[in-house]
Protein backbone atom coordinates (compact mmCIF):
# COMPACT_ATOMS: atom_id res chain seq x y z
CA UNK A 1 0.00 0.00 0.00
CA UNK A 2 2.97 2.34 0.92
CA UNK A 3 4.26 1.92 -2.29
CA UNK A 4 1.57 2.44 -4.24
CA UNK A 5 0.40 5.15 -2.63
CA UNK A 6 4.09 6.59 -3.70
CA UNK A 7 4.08 6.11 -6.64
CA UNK A 8 0.69 7.81 -7.43
CA UNK A 9 2.20 11.14 -5.49
CA UNK A 10 5.05 11.02 -7.65
CA UNK A 11 2.68 10.20 -10.65
CA UNK A 12 0.28 13.25 -9.51
CA UNK A 13 3.02 15.79 -9.08
CA UNK A 14 4.54 15.02 -12.62
CA UNK A 15 1.11 15.47 -13.86
CA UNK A 16 1.13 18.49 -12.36
CA UNK A 17 4.35 19.71 -14.13
CA UNK A 18 3.32 18.57 -17.14
CA UNK A 19 0.29 20.11 -17.49
CA UNK A 20 1.84 23.47 -16.17
CA UNK A 21 4.97 22.68 -18.92
CA UNK A 22 2.23 22.09 -21.87
CA UNK A 23 0.29 25.48 -21.02
CA UNK A 24 3.93 27.16 -20.53
CA UNK A 25 5.48 25.97 -24.10
CA UNK A 26 1.94 27.15 -25.95
CA UNK A 27 3.16 26.40 -29.97
CA UNK A 28 6.37 24.64 -28.51
CA UNK A 29 5.43 21.59 -27.65
CA UNK A 30 8.12 19.64 -29.58
CA UNK A 31 11.47 21.53 -27.69
CA UNK A 32 11.37 18.08 -24.23
CA UNK A 33 14.26 17.50 -22.47
CA UNK A 34 14.48 14.18 -24.79
CA UNK A 35 12.24 12.55 -27.45
CA UNK A 36 12.44 9.42 -25.23
CA UNK A 37 11.22 10.97 -21.92
CA UNK A 38 9.37 9.08 -19.66
CA UNK A 39 5.98 10.11 -17.91
CA UNK A 40 7.61 13.23 -15.40
CA UNK A 41 6.95 12.19 -11.60
CA UNK A 42 6.48 8.47 -12.78
CA UNK A 43 8.50 6.35 -10.34
CA UNK A 44 11.10 3.68 -12.03
CA UNK A 45 11.27 1.92 -9.68
CA UNK A 46 8.72 -0.94 -8.65
CA UNK A 47 8.63 0.70 -4.93
CA UNK A 48 9.11 3.98 -5.07
CA UNK A 49 9.55 4.48 -1.46
CA UNK A 50 12.37 2.65 -0.86
CA UNK A 51 14.41 4.93 -2.46
CA UNK A 52 14.05 7.03 0.31
CA UNK A 53 15.31 4.71 2.87
CA UNK A 54 18.17 3.77 0.29
CA UNK A 55 19.06 7.13 0.28
CA UNK A 56 18.94 7.81 4.40
CA UNK A 57 20.98 4.60 4.07
CA UNK A 58 23.79 5.32 2.05
CA UNK A 59 24.13 9.04 2.82
CA UNK A 60 24.34 7.92 6.38
CA UNK A 61 26.84 5.16 5.85
CA UNK A 62 29.05 7.85 3.77
CA UNK A 63 28.83 10.58 7.06
CA UNK A 64 29.43 7.50 9.44
CA UNK A 65 32.38 6.92 7.65
CA UNK A 66 33.51 10.53 7.32
CA UNK A 67 32.98 11.37 11.10
CA UNK A 68 35.28 7.83 12.17
CA UNK A 69 37.88 9.86 9.68
CA UNK A 70 37.69 12.94 11.34
CA UNK A 71 37.88 10.92 14.56
CA UNK A 72 41.02 9.31 13.25
CA UNK A 73 43.16 10.94 10.74
CA UNK A 74 46.39 12.89 12.36
CA UNK A 75 46.56 16.14 10.66
CA UNK A 76 46.18 19.35 12.52
CA UNK A 77 43.68 22.49 11.67
CA UNK A 78 43.59 24.53 8.67
CA UNK A 79 44.62 27.88 10.30
CA UNK A 80 41.19 29.21 8.98
CA UNK A 81 39.59 26.47 10.96
CA UNK A 82 41.85 27.52 13.94
CA UNK A 83 40.60 31.17 13.60
CA UNK A 84 37.02 30.54 12.88
CA UNK A 85 37.32 28.16 16.77
CA UNK A 86 39.07 31.62 17.71
CA UNK A 87 35.96 33.28 16.83
CA UNK A 88 33.84 30.75 18.13
CA UNK A 89 35.41 31.97 21.82
CA UNK A 90 33.96 35.07 21.33
CA UNK A 91 30.30 34.96 20.13
CA UNK A 92 29.27 37.86 17.93
CA UNK A 93 27.09 39.10 15.30
CA UNK A 94 29.80 39.32 12.84
CA UNK A 95 33.69 39.04 12.20
CA UNK A 96 36.08 40.65 9.75
CA UNK A 97 35.87 37.68 6.66
CA UNK A 98 32.39 36.31 6.91
CA UNK A 99 29.18 36.16 8.55
CA UNK A 100 28.92 34.68 12.04
CA UNK A 101 26.64 30.80 11.86
CA UNK A 102 30.18 28.94 11.45
CA UNK A 103 31.63 30.17 14.53
CA UNK A 104 28.31 29.85 16.41
CA UNK A 105 27.78 26.39 15.07
CA UNK A 106 31.43 25.51 15.98
CA UNK A 107 30.82 27.03 19.68
CA UNK A 108 27.95 24.72 19.74
CA UNK A 109 29.69 21.40 18.63
CA UNK A 110 32.87 22.61 20.91
CA UNK A 111 30.94 23.38 24.22
CA UNK A 112 29.39 19.70 23.89
CA UNK A 113 32.46 18.02 22.77
CA UNK A 114 35.64 19.97 24.02
CA UNK A 115 37.83 21.79 21.85
CA UNK A 116 40.00 18.83 20.14
CA UNK A 117 39.97 18.96 16.28
CA UNK A 118 37.05 16.35 16.03
CA UNK A 119 34.62 18.79 17.86
CA UNK A 120 35.72 21.73 15.34
CA UNK A 121 34.75 20.04 12.58
CA UNK A 122 32.08 18.15 13.36
CA UNK A 123 29.09 20.18 11.99
CA UNK A 124 30.79 20.09 8.25
CA UNK A 125 29.68 15.68 7.36
CA UNK A 126 26.20 16.60 9.12
CA UNK A 127 25.63 19.75 7.63
CA UNK A 128 26.05 17.85 4.17
CA UNK A 129 24.26 15.02 5.15
CA UNK A 130 21.47 17.60 5.34
CA UNK A 131 22.47 18.90 2.32
CA UNK A 132 22.41 15.84 0.91
CA UNK A 133 18.68 15.19 2.05
CA UNK A 134 17.57 18.74 0.61
CA UNK A 135 18.81 17.35 -2.64
CA UNK A 136 16.90 14.34 -2.43
CA UNK A 137 13.68 15.73 -2.00
CA UNK A 138 14.13 18.56 -4.41
CA UNK A 139 15.11 15.56 -7.33
CA UNK A 140 12.40 13.67 -6.07
CA UNK A 141 9.82 16.31 -6.30
CA UNK A 142 10.47 17.70 -9.87
CA UNK A 143 10.93 14.03 -10.88
CA UNK A 144 10.59 10.93 -8.92
CA UNK A 145 12.79 8.99 -5.89
CA UNK A 146 14.70 7.35 -8.69
CA UNK A 147 16.28 10.77 -9.54
CA UNK A 148 16.31 11.95 -5.92
CA UNK A 149 18.26 9.10 -5.35
CA UNK A 150 20.96 9.01 -7.52
CA UNK A 151 20.94 13.11 -7.03
CA UNK A 152 21.11 12.82 -3.14
CA UNK A 153 24.31 10.18 -3.90
CA UNK A 154 26.05 12.09 -6.74
CA UNK A 155 25.87 15.25 -4.04
CA UNK A 156 27.34 13.54 -0.83
CA UNK A 157 30.09 12.19 -4.02
CA UNK A 158 31.31 15.24 -5.36
CA UNK A 159 35.03 15.84 -4.62
CA UNK A 160 34.16 19.27 -3.42
CA UNK A 161 31.22 18.46 -1.06
CA UNK A 162 34.03 15.90 0.18
CA UNK A 163 36.31 18.13 0.96
CA UNK A 164 33.98 20.70 2.29
CA UNK A 165 32.91 17.71 4.48
CA UNK A 166 36.81 17.24 6.25
CA UNK A 167 37.54 20.90 6.84
CA UNK A 168 34.72 23.18 8.31
CA UNK A 169 34.13 26.09 6.89
CA UNK A 170 31.37 28.73 5.54
CA UNK A 171 30.45 26.27 2.17
CA UNK A 172 29.81 23.49 4.27
CA UNK A 173 26.97 25.90 6.34
CA UNK A 174 25.76 27.51 3.10
CA UNK A 175 24.94 24.62 1.42
CA UNK A 176 22.28 23.27 3.52
CA UNK A 177 20.36 26.73 3.64
CA UNK A 178 21.02 27.01 -0.07
CA UNK A 179 19.62 23.48 -0.33
CA UNK A 180 16.51 24.03 1.83
CA UNK A 181 15.86 27.72 0.29
CA UNK A 182 15.07 26.12 -3.32
CA UNK A 183 13.39 23.39 -1.63
CA UNK A 184 10.75 26.03 -0.24
CA UNK A 185 11.35 28.11 -3.51
CA UNK A 186 9.65 25.33 -5.38
CA UNK A 187 7.16 23.99 -2.89
CA UNK A 188 5.90 27.40 -2.81
CA UNK A 189 4.85 27.98 -6.36
CA UNK A 190 2.92 24.94 -6.72
CA UNK A 191 -1.12 25.84 -7.14
CA UNK A 192 -2.91 26.11 -3.17
CA UNK A 193 0.35 25.78 -1.46
CA UNK A 194 0.88 27.29 1.82
CA UNK A 195 1.89 30.35 2.63
CA UNK A 196 4.30 28.58 5.59
CA UNK A 197 6.06 27.68 2.43
CA UNK A 198 7.12 31.23 1.52
CA UNK A 199 8.40 31.54 5.03
CA UNK A 200 10.33 28.57 4.63
CA UNK A 201 11.96 30.32 1.80
CA UNK A 202 12.78 33.57 4.09
CA UNK A 203 13.66 31.88 6.88
CA UNK A 204 16.05 28.95 5.20
CA UNK A 205 17.67 32.56 2.45
CA UNK A 206 18.31 34.35 5.88
CA UNK A 207 20.13 31.82 7.87
CA UNK A 208 21.88 31.41 4.65
CA UNK A 209 22.90 34.97 4.81
CA UNK A 210 24.47 35.03 8.22
CA UNK A 211 26.32 31.56 6.75
CA UNK A 212 27.67 33.33 3.83
CA UNK A 213 27.34 36.53 1.87
CA UNK A 214 26.98 34.45 -1.23
CA UNK A 215 23.93 33.53 -0.05
CA UNK A 216 22.49 36.83 -1.72
CA UNK A 217 23.06 35.04 -5.19
CA UNK A 218 20.65 33.00 -4.38
CA UNK A 219 18.24 35.67 -3.71
CA UNK A 220 19.11 37.58 -6.76
CA UNK A 221 18.50 34.12 -9.14
CA UNK A 222 15.34 33.74 -7.58
CA UNK A 223 13.98 36.80 -8.56
CA UNK A 224 15.41 36.56 -11.88
CA UNK A 225 14.02 33.53 -12.63
CA UNK A 226 10.29 34.98 -11.55
CA UNK A 227 11.11 38.38 -13.80
CA UNK A 228 12.26 36.58 -16.38
CA UNK A 229 9.09 34.11 -17.30
CA UNK A 230 5.98 35.61 -17.48
CA UNK A 231 3.82 32.82 -15.36
CA UNK A 232 6.51 33.26 -13.13
CA UNK A 233 5.63 37.09 -11.90
CA UNK A 234 2.37 36.19 -9.90
CA UNK A 235 4.93 34.58 -7.50
CA UNK A 236 6.80 38.01 -7.11
CA UNK A 237 5.23 39.76 -3.98
CA UNK A 238 5.02 36.10 -1.54
CA UNK A 239 8.54 35.99 -2.94
CA UNK A 240 9.51 40.00 -1.84
CA UNK A 241 8.19 38.60 1.43
CA UNK A 242 10.10 36.11 2.40
CA UNK A 243 13.00 38.35 1.13
CA UNK A 244 12.04 40.71 4.12
CA UNK A 245 11.83 37.55 6.43
CA UNK A 246 15.15 36.82 4.88
CA UNK A 247 16.44 40.20 5.67
CA UNK A 248 15.24 40.42 9.21
CA UNK A 249 17.18 37.61 10.26
CA UNK A 250 20.09 39.11 8.50
CA UNK A 251 19.56 42.29 10.03
CA UNK A 252 21.99 41.54 13.06
CA UNK A 253 25.31 41.20 10.83
CA UNK A 254 24.27 44.29 9.15
CA UNK A 255 24.55 45.89 12.30
CA UNK A 256 27.56 44.97 13.20
CA UNK A 257 28.90 45.34 9.75
CA UNK A 258 27.68 49.12 10.23
CA UNK A 259 29.15 49.79 13.68
CA UNK A 260 32.52 48.47 12.30
CA UNK A 261 32.78 50.55 8.97
CA UNK A 262 31.47 47.50 7.08
CA UNK A 263 34.30 45.77 7.23
CA UNK A 264 32.86 42.62 6.24
CA UNK A 265 31.38 44.12 2.84
CA UNK A 266 34.85 45.99 1.85
CA UNK A 267 36.47 42.53 2.79
CA UNK A 268 34.48 41.07 -0.12
CA UNK A 269 34.94 43.66 -2.96
CA UNK A 270 38.84 43.62 -1.90
CA UNK A 271 38.70 39.86 -2.22
CA UNK A 272 37.61 39.77 -5.63
CA UNK A 273 40.32 42.75 -6.68
CA UNK A 274 38.19 43.56 -9.33
CA UNK A 275 40.48 46.91 -9.59
CA UNK A 276 43.29 45.46 -10.81
CA UNK A 277 44.46 44.93 -14.61
CA UNK A 278 41.65 43.72 -16.70
CA UNK A 279 41.44 40.12 -18.17
CA UNK A 280 43.17 37.35 -16.84
CA UNK A 281 42.64 34.41 -19.50
CA UNK A 282 45.31 31.91 -17.21
CA UNK A 283 43.05 32.38 -14.04
CA UNK A 284 39.80 31.82 -16.24
CA UNK A 285 40.88 28.64 -17.59
CA UNK A 286 42.58 27.30 -14.29
CA UNK A 287 39.03 28.44 -13.00
CA UNK A 288 37.56 26.50 -15.46
CA UNK A 289 39.92 23.64 -15.10
CA UNK A 290 39.46 23.59 -11.60
CA UNK A 291 35.30 22.69 -11.95
CA UNK A 292 35.94 18.79 -13.05
CA UNK A 293 37.74 18.54 -9.81
CA UNK A 294 35.03 19.84 -7.64
CA UNK A 295 31.74 18.51 -9.25
CA UNK A 296 33.65 15.76 -10.84
CA UNK A 297 34.86 15.14 -14.29
CA UNK A 298 32.07 13.02 -15.59
CA UNK A 299 29.71 14.92 -14.01
CA UNK A 300 31.05 18.24 -15.08
CA UNK A 301 31.15 17.09 -18.59
CA UNK A 302 27.51 16.16 -18.05
CA UNK A 303 26.67 19.39 -17.42
CA UNK A 304 28.97 21.37 -20.12
CA UNK A 305 26.85 18.85 -22.94
CA UNK A 306 23.52 19.98 -20.95
CA UNK A 307 24.67 23.93 -21.82
CA UNK A 308 25.30 23.32 -25.20
CA UNK A 309 22.08 22.48 -26.11
CA UNK A 310 19.90 25.44 -24.67
CA UNK A 311 16.68 23.60 -26.28
CA UNK A 312 16.80 21.15 -23.24
CA UNK A 313 16.32 24.29 -21.20
CA UNK A 314 12.48 24.39 -23.22
CA UNK A 315 11.41 22.26 -20.39
CA UNK A 316 10.00 23.95 -17.29
CA UNK A 317 12.16 21.71 -14.64
CA UNK A 318 15.52 22.17 -16.37
CA UNK A 319 14.78 26.43 -16.64
CA UNK A 320 13.99 26.06 -12.96
CA UNK A 321 17.19 24.59 -11.60
CA UNK A 322 19.49 26.21 -14.17
CA UNK A 323 18.03 29.17 -12.75
CA UNK A 324 20.08 28.22 -9.83
CA UNK A 325 22.96 26.85 -10.72
CA UNK A 326 24.06 28.64 -13.95
CA UNK A 327 23.91 32.36 -13.44
CA UNK A 328 26.57 31.66 -10.22
CA UNK A 329 28.83 29.88 -12.55
CA UNK A 330 28.78 32.41 -14.95
CA UNK A 331 29.90 35.50 -12.66
CA UNK A 332 32.46 33.13 -11.04
CA UNK A 333 33.73 32.70 -14.55
CA UNK A 334 33.60 36.15 -15.27
CA UNK A 335 35.29 36.96 -12.09
CA UNK A 336 38.13 34.35 -12.78
CA UNK A 337 39.06 36.40 -16.10
CA UNK A 338 38.79 39.70 -14.62
CA UNK A 339 40.39 39.19 -11.53
CA UNK A 340 40.77 35.55 -10.03
CA UNK A 341 38.05 33.43 -8.71
CA UNK A 342 38.86 30.80 -5.77
CA UNK A 343 37.69 26.86 -7.17
CA UNK A 344 34.93 26.86 -3.87
CA UNK A 345 33.01 29.99 -5.04
CA UNK A 346 31.19 28.15 -7.19
CA UNK A 347 30.31 25.77 -5.14
CA UNK A 348 26.17 26.53 -4.51
CA UNK A 349 25.77 25.90 -8.30
CA UNK A 350 25.76 22.31 -7.46
CA UNK A 351 22.81 21.79 -5.37
CA UNK A 352 20.66 22.26 -8.83
CA UNK A 353 23.09 21.24 -11.36
CA UNK A 354 23.62 17.69 -9.76
CA UNK A 355 19.81 17.64 -9.95
CA UNK A 356 20.06 18.74 -13.65
CA UNK A 357 22.58 16.78 -14.52
CA UNK A 358 21.45 13.37 -13.32
CA UNK A 359 18.09 13.84 -14.54
CA UNK A 360 19.46 14.54 -17.82
CA UNK A 361 21.43 11.21 -17.90
CA UNK A 362 18.44 8.97 -16.40
CA UNK A 363 16.33 10.47 -19.38
CA UNK A 364 18.78 9.98 -21.96
CA UNK A 365 19.67 5.89 -21.16
CA UNK A 366 22.84 7.10 -19.63
CA UNK A 367 22.43 5.26 -15.80
CA UNK A 368 25.65 3.57 -16.06
CA UNK A 369 27.49 6.83 -15.78
CA UNK A 370 25.66 7.19 -12.65
CA UNK A 371 27.84 4.74 -10.27
CA UNK A 372 30.95 5.28 -12.43
CA UNK A 373 31.06 8.87 -11.66
CA UNK A 374 29.81 8.41 -8.33
CA UNK A 375 32.97 5.82 -7.47
CA UNK A 376 35.30 7.88 -9.08
CA UNK A 377 34.40 10.98 -6.91
CA UNK A 378 34.84 8.54 -3.83
CA UNK A 379 37.68 6.75 -4.70
CA UNK A 380 39.54 10.20 -5.01
CA UNK A 381 38.66 11.45 -2.20
CA UNK A 382 39.83 8.43 -0.34
CA UNK A 383 43.31 9.10 -2.15
CA UNK A 384 42.91 12.51 -1.13
CA UNK A 385 42.58 12.00 2.29
CA UNK A 386 44.00 8.74 2.79
CA UNK A 387 47.03 8.03 0.16
CA UNK A 388 49.73 9.21 2.09
CA UNK A 389 49.26 8.60 5.68
CA UNK A 390 48.19 4.94 4.60
CA UNK A 391 51.38 4.89 2.45
CA UNK A 392 53.85 6.23 5.15
CA UNK A 393 52.30 3.24 7.55
CA UNK A 394 53.57 1.20 5.00
CA UNK A 395 56.91 2.52 4.79
CA UNK A 396 56.48 4.58 1.82
CA UNK A 397 56.65 8.68 1.84
CA UNK A 398 55.15 10.69 -0.08
CA UNK A 399 56.80 13.94 -0.98
CA UNK A 400 55.57 16.98 1.00
CA UNK A 401 54.58 19.00 -2.21
CA UNK A 402 52.52 15.59 -3.52
CA UNK A 403 50.69 15.24 -0.25
CA UNK A 404 47.15 17.53 -0.62
CA UNK A 405 47.37 17.87 3.29
CA UNK A 406 50.39 19.14 3.66
CA UNK A 407 49.37 22.48 4.61
CA UNK A 408 47.41 21.23 7.94
CA UNK A 409 50.69 19.64 9.14
CA UNK A 410 53.52 20.80 11.40
CA UNK A 411 50.93 23.28 13.03
CA UNK A 412 50.80 21.04 16.79
CA UNK A 413 54.34 21.00 17.05
CA UNK A 414 54.79 24.46 15.98
CA UNK A 415 52.60 25.07 18.79
CA UNK A 416 54.52 22.30 21.67
CA UNK A 417 57.59 24.41 20.88
CA UNK A 418 56.05 27.82 21.58
CA UNK A 419 54.18 26.73 24.13
CA UNK A 420 58.05 25.90 26.11
CA UNK A 421 58.77 29.49 24.93
CA UNK A 422 56.39 31.43 26.47
CA UNK A 423 56.89 28.75 29.60
CA UNK A 424 60.15 30.08 29.64
CA UNK A 425 59.72 33.38 28.77
CA UNK A 426 56.48 34.73 31.53
CA UNK A 427 54.95 37.98 30.97
CA UNK A 428 55.32 38.37 27.17
CA UNK A 429 52.49 38.47 25.21
CA UNK A 430 52.00 36.20 22.01
CA UNK A 431 53.20 37.90 18.47
CA UNK A 432 52.91 36.45 15.04
CA UNK A 433 53.55 37.99 11.68
CA UNK A 434 51.39 36.28 9.55
CA UNK A 435 47.53 35.84 10.02
CA UNK A 436 47.36 32.29 9.78
CA UNK A 437 50.16 31.16 11.99
CA UNK A 438 48.57 33.54 14.72
CA UNK A 439 45.37 31.90 14.32
CA UNK A 440 47.20 28.33 14.27
CA UNK A 441 49.30 29.36 17.14
CA UNK A 442 46.48 30.72 19.45
CA UNK A 443 44.77 27.17 18.83
CA UNK A 444 47.95 24.85 19.03
CA UNK A 445 49.44 26.56 21.79
CA UNK A 446 48.64 25.85 25.55
CA UNK A 447 47.32 27.68 27.65
CA UNK A 448 45.23 29.28 24.40
CA UNK A 449 47.04 32.67 24.18
CA UNK A 450 44.14 33.89 23.41
CA UNK A 451 45.68 38.09 23.63
CA UNK A 452 47.90 37.31 21.45
CA UNK A 453 48.42 40.24 18.58
CA UNK A 454 49.79 40.38 14.94
CA UNK A 455 51.98 42.40 13.83
CA UNK A 456 51.62 43.61 10.06
CA UNK A 457 53.78 45.86 7.98
CA UNK A 458 50.29 46.64 5.64
CA UNK A 459 48.39 49.66 6.44
CA UNK A 460 45.02 49.31 7.79
CA UNK A 461 42.20 46.72 9.31
CA UNK A 462 43.20 43.90 7.29
CA UNK A 463 42.10 40.96 9.63
CA UNK A 464 40.08 40.18 12.97
CA UNK A 465 42.93 40.11 14.64
CA UNK A 466 43.89 43.50 14.06
CA UNK A 467 40.08 44.68 14.38
CA UNK A 468 39.35 44.00 17.50
CA UNK A 469 42.96 43.41 19.76
CA UNK A 470 44.94 45.81 17.32
CA UNK A 471 48.98 45.74 18.36
CA UNK A 472 48.20 49.63 18.47
CA UNK A 473 46.58 49.17 21.87
CA UNK A 474 49.91 47.58 23.25
CA UNK A 475 52.22 50.25 23.20
CA UNK A 476 54.94 50.15 25.17
CA UNK A 477 54.20 45.96 25.38
CA UNK A 478 56.80 43.40 25.95
CA UNK A 479 56.32 40.05 23.15
CA UNK A 480 57.37 36.56 22.15
CA UNK A 481 57.63 37.60 18.18
CA UNK A 482 56.91 34.27 16.25
CA UNK A 483 57.69 35.01 12.21
CA UNK A 484 57.54 33.36 9.20
CA UNK A 485 57.78 36.31 6.63
CA UNK A 486 61.80 37.41 7.32
CA UNK A 487 60.72 41.33 7.87
CA UNK A 488 63.13 42.09 10.23
CA UNK A 489 64.32 45.25 8.68
CA UNK A 490 60.51 46.74 8.65
CA UNK A 491 59.91 45.40 12.32
CA UNK A 492 62.83 46.82 14.03
CA UNK A 493 61.90 50.23 13.89
CA UNK A 494 58.34 49.26 15.19
CA UNK A 495 60.41 48.13 18.98
CA UNK A 496 62.90 49.37 21.23
CA UNK A 497 64.56 45.80 21.13
CA UNK A 498 64.38 42.90 18.94
CA UNK A 499 66.72 40.01 20.17
CA UNK A 500 66.19 36.42 18.35
CA UNK A 501 66.32 33.79 20.77
CA UNK A 502 64.95 30.49 18.56
CA UNK A 503 64.72 29.00 15.47
CA UNK A 504 61.78 26.58 14.83
CA UNK A 505 61.88 23.98 12.12
CA UNK A 506 58.65 22.18 11.36
CA UNK A 507 57.92 19.22 8.93
CA UNK A 508 54.91 19.01 6.56
CA UNK A 509 55.86 15.53 5.38
CA UNK A 510 58.84 14.35 3.31
CA UNK A 511 61.34 16.85 2.48
CA UNK A 512 58.62 19.94 3.54
CA UNK A 513 58.41 21.83 6.19
CA UNK A 514 59.17 25.51 7.46
CA UNK A 515 60.96 27.60 9.55
CA UNK A 516 60.05 30.07 11.73
CA UNK A 517 62.45 32.85 13.88
CA UNK A 518 61.66 33.55 17.23
CA UNK A 519 62.14 37.21 18.82
CA UNK A 520 61.96 38.88 22.16
CA UNK A 521 60.19 42.09 20.86
CA UNK A 522 60.25 44.92 23.31
CA UNK A 523 58.59 48.02 24.17
CA UNK A 524 56.13 48.17 20.86
CA UNK A 525 56.31 52.35 19.49
CA UNK A 526 54.65 51.96 16.63
CA UNK A 527 50.54 51.96 15.39
CA UNK A 528 49.05 49.42 14.31
CA UNK A 529 46.66 51.48 12.18
CA UNK A 530 48.21 53.98 10.46
CA UNK A 531 48.98 53.87 7.10
CA UNK A 532 52.89 53.83 6.87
Amino acid sequence: MAGATARRNDAARGLTYAAAESSARGGMQGAVVSSAEPAPGIAAAADASAYGWRTAAVVAAITAVRLLWLAWQPVGLYPDEAQYWFWAQHPAFGYYSKPPLVAWLIWLTTTAFGDGEFAVRLAAPLLHALAAGFVYVIAAWLYDRRTGFWSALAYASLPGVSLSAFIISTDAVLLPCWAAALYAFIRAREAGSRPLWWAAVGIAAGLGLLAKYAMAYWLLSALGFLLLFRDERQHLKPFLAAAGIALLIYLPNLWWNWSNGFVSYLHVRDNAELSGNLLHPAAFLEFFASQFGVIGPLFFAALLAIVARPRLFAESRARLLAAFALPTLVMMLGVSLLSRAQPNWAAPTYVSAIVLVVAYLLQHGWRRLLPASIALNLAAAVLLFGATDALATAGIAIPARYDPLHRLRGWRELGQQVSALLAAHPGLTLLADDRELLAALIYYVRPHPMGAVEWNPIPGITDQWRLVNNIGNHRGEDFLAVTMNGLLDLMQPDFTELAPIAAIATTTGHGGGRVYTVYIARGFKGDGRQRR
